[in-house]
């Protein structure tokens, strides 16, 4: 569970401008890695030490009312400041978080459409944007510029889909996008069968439909480096923090208030499976391992997602990660704010 950093006396200044530079791309500081390895307490770190403002690039964080078993920094809240809407955490402001209804859906294109917009926005405040989160697709869409195809809804293949068991749209998929095996959560009936629909329509593999356009952004990628049996206990010690904190609770009030099993906030991991127990379907320890089994796949398709990307740069702490950002952010124009 994410807890509250101590806060900094770091003063922020106004980012300097790339002289001599034209049409200089906007500079983005990512980070990046598997669920539970420390990206939101490195994020907010960052942001104090250099002047920065955070944008969500977790799919789950930007839903409304869904805070435990999310990991979204406990202790924040929605707020309106300069005319921005934000969640703000220890004095730092986040976007794309909390703010989207449980029972909406957002596309990695809109997704892409709302950070840029915040990117531009934090420049021209003259602070750094960090975009963190562990979604590899967001990632992607926003440092690689990717043109996604459009596919709609389409609601009588939907219909038509909607017959069909969970392992039998899975089958289906697989059969038409062997790939997807390992950038999918197949355990989501949504994704899976958002994945079939794209990959029906297009008349290509959805795992294939990734081309990267002119970059938009000058990008520095960030993860911390953990190795997989410290991983792993970290997500079980999360797991049973968050049930600890209310994260049982905390479903229950969701669903009461009328938020169905099946809107796309409640098919997230954890939430699905501790709605298992609520329904009466097993017990608490079983409902606990699930997600914990669950959390734990979820991260091992992170970290082969994560790993086949170069760029990053993989640190073991915040003062490693400290130095590099300094050093790129020196080398871009814009000194270390720590020191003034």
């Amino acid at each position: 569970m994410a807890l509250k950093p101590k806060k900094s006396k770091t003063k922020t200044l106004p980012a300097k401008s790339e002289a001599g530079t034209k049409r200089a791309l906007l500079r983005v500081l990512c980070i990046v890695g598997p669920t539970s390895s420390g990206k939101t307490l490195l994020g907010i770190h960052l942001a104090k030490k250099f002047g920065g403002e955070i944008i969500n690039a977790d799919a789950r964080q930007v839903y409304r009312e869904f805070d435990i078993g999310t990991g979204k920094p406990l202790g924040g809240k929605r707020t309106a400041k300069g005319g921005r809407n934000m969640y703000l955490f220890e004095d730092v402001p986040h976007y794309l978080m909390d703010y989207l209804p449980p029972s909406e859906l957002l596309t990695v294109v809109e997704w892409r459409e709302k950070a840029m917009l915040a990117i531009r926005g934090i420049h021209k405040r003259g602070h750094v944007p960090l975009v963190v989160g562990g979604t590899g697709l967001y990632i992607q869409a926003l440092v690689d510029n990717y043109v996604i195809p459009s596919v709609p809804p389409q609601e009588t293949f939907r219909q038509a889909m909607a017959e069909k068991t969970l392992p039998q749209l899975v089958e289906l998929l697989l059969r038409l996008d062997p790939q997807a095996k390992t950038l999918v959560d197949l355990k989501n009936p949504r994704r899976v069968l958002r994945a079939l629909e794209v990959t029906t329509f297009s008349g290509k593999p959805f795992t294939s439909q990734k081309i990267a356009g002119k970059p938009l952004i000058d990008t520095f990628l960030i993860a911390i480096k953990r190795e997989r049996e410290e991983l792993r206990d970290r997500i079980n010690q999360a797991v049973e923090a968050y049930v600890e904190a209310g994260w049982i609770d905390e479903i229950r009030r969701l669903q009461k208030s009328g938020i169905s099993w099946d809107a796309p906030a409640m098919t997230s991991i954890g939430y699905r499976e501790l709605g298992t127990y609520i329904r009466g379907e097993c017990s608490i320890e079983e409902a606990i391992e699930r997600t914990k089994r669950a959390t734990w796949q979820y991260a091992k398709r992170q970290i082969t997602w994560f790993k086949r990307d170069k760029r990053i740069h993989w640190v073991k702490d915040e003062d490693e990660a400290e130095k590099l950002v300094a050093k790129w952010l020196k080398a871009r124009g814009k000194s270390d704010t720590s020191k003034h």
